[in-house]
């Protein structure tokens, strides 16, 4: 069995030996692929040292996460962008549009948005997209942006099956986390009328920990708990929720 984390911050975990504990608890789990959104410039040194460290296991991402889009969003992309010459990356990400904490960025986080689907598109990457409470300002971006170079994962999707069903048609799998396991969080219904076929699986660590582990600190190995709500959804064996999932992260990322 081989699982993938298409989300991680992993990279957060500064100190070595509790990096190490934490890829060998995903490395039990059979979880030996994982994707590192960058979320600002300070991100991009954590996660090219976490890659150093496990090239064969970690995989690196540049973006400016729409929560840190500020006044001076515009030499942070630079800064960014520059970095993407002289590394290997695998996605534009995490990018995209948040309005649950400040919804008077709304203006420059479109514009850093819009900039960077740019970047995508002419280096031929998918896009991995953060949005929380602006599913339709998101959704009006990428129409706007539609054609056959738009591509990528819904992170941590959480939306209902209109807009599960949206996104798919425009182009997007869908990235599922531990919000999958909370009882009133929907989401196990909405999958019902999913193919599996459009899903990958991620974590968000260390954010949104699944149950049992919610309300704590989350790490890449739980993603085994999400793995197995999902193939109970979906009444089919763990194993097959792997390679399902693991082998649309392959399609959407090339490796």
């Amino acid at each position: 069995m081989l699982l993938t984390d298409t989300h991680t911050h992993l990279y957060y975990e500064t100190d070595a030996e509790k990096q190490a504990q934490l890829m060998q608890r995903c490395f039990d789990h059979q979880i030996n692929r994982l994707f590192l959104p960058n979320v600002d410039v300070a991100s991009i040194t954590m996660i090219d040292e976490l890659v150093s460290r496990y090239p064969e296991n970690c995989f690196a991402m540049a973006g400016l996460h729409p929560c840190d889009v500020k006044e001076d969003y515009e030499s942070a992309l630079s800064e960014i962008y520059a970095s993407i010459e002289r590394r290997k990356i695998y996605a534009i990400g995490e990018i995209g549009i948040d309005l649950y904490w400040d919804k008077t960025t709304l203006g420059i986080q479109q514009s850093a948005f819009h900039a960077q689907i740019k970047w995508a598109k002419a280096l031929s990457l998918p896009i991995v997209i953060h949005c929380r409470e602006a599913f339709d300002e998101v959704f009006e971006l990428l129409e706007s942006e539609k054609d056959d170079k738009l591509f990528g994962i819904f992170h941590c999707f959480t939306g209902n099956l209109e807009q599960a069903q949206r996104a798919i048609g425009l182009g997007f799998y869908l990235g599922i986390g531990g919000v999958v396991t909370y009882k009133k969080a929907g989401l196990d219904l909405v999958l019902q009328d999913v193919p599996l076929e459009k899903l990958v699986l991620e974590t968000d660590s260390p954010y949104l920990a699944p149950v049992p582990f919610r309300g704590k600190p989350n790490e890449s190995s739980y993603l085994i708990h999400i793995a197995q709500k999902v193939a109970e959804i979906y009444q089919v064996p763990v194993e097959q929720v792997a390679e399902v999932t693991t082998a649309n992260s392959i399609q959407i990322f090339k490796v």
